[in-house]
């Protein structure tokens, strides 16, 4: 038995090299494996991508997009060849295609609606679904190339695709406008005889709520014109199947922050179905020289709006961020606000809308700001002084203008000399205090925005803003057919401008009709008053408040030194801050709340 069990088990030898074969089988295996299975995967794809089946993502987002020789098909290239001779193959409006500075190239994809879907800017992507929401902005202006061009671009950047133009003074001349016209989705309506008097017939000019504004000067007389330029533009932009219309100065730029894309139609595509209006609250620059030529550009310091801010941080730091201002900000503080395009809508003044048949469901962005480039070069001055014919009394100048800074600027532009204006200038506007900008900033007060200052530098560098003008210039008729067509348009408008008037004497003209119905004016509360330029919250404002907090504070003084005694609440306990010596009884101090 024992020789038996000795003759079956394995020797040390056999099973050594059963268990190195087995290894070596394994090995074997795993090496084909490896090697079969990328081959595979890679045969696998080249099937689909020969057949059609996968968007190879590097291929559609290639500077050129062109495929191996010999696979263009018939279909592919006579795509390719109405891609190209169509004009709207570049929603920048450019017929051909420089080359850049700085960035490679700039690629858009299109719908069958020819409607621009995504932006390329070097290595950088704004991605658009055109489907969710078309944006249309209003502005009434008088503003040159110089100011227009970048802030029509820099918005068809973040997603605009209409601009409804109202123009007049130098944006109505015949070099200006022939460009705005030539931009794909530009609008430019004039300021004619036929415009006033139909404006005069509207609805609005016969209602209440605006008729505080009527027949005073300078930007009184803007801010009718301004809604009675919005009125039109709802029409308008209803017809052009417009999802939101927003009214904006050629001096303010929209900062869609919060959206990955730095995205406009993002922002209001993901704007809740039952809200009418989005409320931008403004941010104001803040320059840092007094030579700023081109604010767009160099301009990249902000204050931030009071909505922005924590409480404490406004008002406690209220002096400093003033400036011996008369207001935080200069000018307005009470945003633009987007509409949803509806029935019945009509605007509320320049900053708000309304709706004839209900309140409108309102919401306030908490990052998205309007930038307001508010006095930024030092001729601003002079023009804004220029365009109004007031008096520079203290008495006139508040028939004039709504704002106190307005009002302060145009007195100083009126009476002192260029030098006394730049020091004026320098203490009221220029920030140069770099200390006092590094607390604030600390602060959250003042802020960096850059995004506005790169997409327009590049834009400008990128040739964009000049190709336009050539592109105006080579779609016009020829020199001397173009010089007669600019005669015979400026007779055409000496003619209208002669029989014209100012909107501030728009209802004057000879017809009883609308004299009667100006005189049948019917006050209806349920139209809210227009919303005018707003200044910010001021400390005195704070301060009138201050009862309806939880705490405030008792002062009074101790042996001839002020101090903070006490802290009272809402429901009237006091705690005392142990700043009392004992021996002084508390009859002898005075309070004061």
């Amino acid at each position: 038995m024992a020789g038996l069990h000795s003759s079956i088990r394995p020797s040390p030898s056999s099973s050594l090299s059963s268990s190195s074969s087995s290894s070596q089988a394994f090995t074997s295996r795993l090496l084909l494996l490896l090697t079969v299975l990328p081959l595979t995967l890679a045969v696998f794809a080249f099937v689909l991508q020969w057949r059609g089946g996968l968007n190879d993502p590097i291929n559609r987002w290639a500077p050129d997009q062109r495929g191996f020789p010999g696979m263009e098909s018939s279909e592919s290239l006579s795509r390719t060849s109405h891609s190209s001779s169509s004009d709207c193959s570049d929603p920048l409006g450019r017929r051909n295609s420089p080359s850049f500075p700085y960035y490679r190239d700039w690629k858009f994809d299109y719908a069958s609606d020819l409607k621009p879907k995504r932006l390329r800017i070097g290595i950088w992507y704004l991605v658009c679904d055109c489907t969710d929401c078309m944006i249309c902005i209003t502005t009434s202006t008088s503003a040159g190339l110089e100011q227009t061009l970048p802030w029509i671009y820099y918005h068809k950047v973040i997603g605009v695709s209409t601009f409804l133009l109202f123009v007049e003074g130098k944006a109505a001349s015949a070099n200006v406008s022939k460009v705005l016209e030539s931009i794909p989705g530009v609008k430019v309506i004039y300021r004619t005889r036929e415009l006033e008097e139909q404006q005069a017939r509207s609805r609005i000019w016969n209602e209440t709520w605006l008729a505080s504004f009527f027949y005073k000067p300078c930007n009184y007389e803007l801010f009718v014109k301004q809604s009675l330029n919005m009125e039109m533009a709802i029409v308008m932009a209803r017809e052009a199947r417009m999802d939101w219309i927003f009214h904006l100065d050629t001096d303010e730029l929209i900062h869609p922050a919060g959206t990955r894309e730095y995205s406009l139609r993002q922002l209001l595509s993901d704007v809740p179905g039952d809200v009418d209006m989005v409320t931008f609250p403004n941010y104001e620059s803040s320059v840092e020289r007094d030579d700023i030529k081109e604010p767009f550009s160099e301009v990249s310091m902000f204050k931030k709006n009071y909505d922005h801010l924590p409480k404490d941080v406004y008002f406690g730091n209220y002096k400093e961020a003033t400036r011996g201002n008369p207001n935080y900000f200069l000018t307005y503080g009470n945003g633009k606000s987007a509409a949803r395009i509806q029935d019945h809508l009509r605007p509320n003044g320049a900053h708000r809308w309304h709706n004839y048949m209900k309140t409108p469901k309102e919401i306030k962005l908490e990052e998205a700001a309007v930038l307001h480039y508010t006095y930024p070069k030092f001729s601003d001055l002079t023009s804004r002084r220029d365009r109004c014919g007031c008096k520079p009394t203290k008495d006139d100048v508040k028939r004039c203008f709504m704002l106190e800074f307005d009002r302060a600027a145009f007195i100083i532009a009126s009476t002192a000399t260029e030098e006394e204006m730049l020091r004026w200038y320098r203490e009221r506007i220029v920030w140069t205090d770099k200390e006092l900008n590094m607390k604030l900033m600390r602060k959250g007060i003042l802020t960096r925005i850059y995004a506005p200052t790169v997409i327009i530098q590049g834009l400008r560098e990128s040739g964009v803003f000049l190709s336009a003008i050539e592109s105006a210039e080579q779609a016009s008729l020829s020199k001397d057919k173009f010089l007669s067509s600019v005669e015979s348009s400026n007779l055409t408008r000496t003619t209208t401008s002669g029989g014209s008037f100012s909107s501030r004497k728009i209802g004057k003209i000879d017809s009883q009709s609308t004299v009667r119905r100006v005189l049948e004016f019917t006050d209806d509360s349920t139209h809210p008053l227009a919303v005018p330029p707003l200044s910010p919250p001021a400390l005195k404002d704070f301060q009138a408040k201050h009862l309806k907090f939880d705490i405030f504070h008792v002062t009074g003084e101790v042996e001839g030194e002020k101090q903070v005694l006490a802290s009272v609440s809402r429901q009237g306990s006091v705690r005392f801050h142990g700043v009392l010596p004992d021996h002084l009884p508390k009859r002898w101090c005075t309070f004061q709340v």
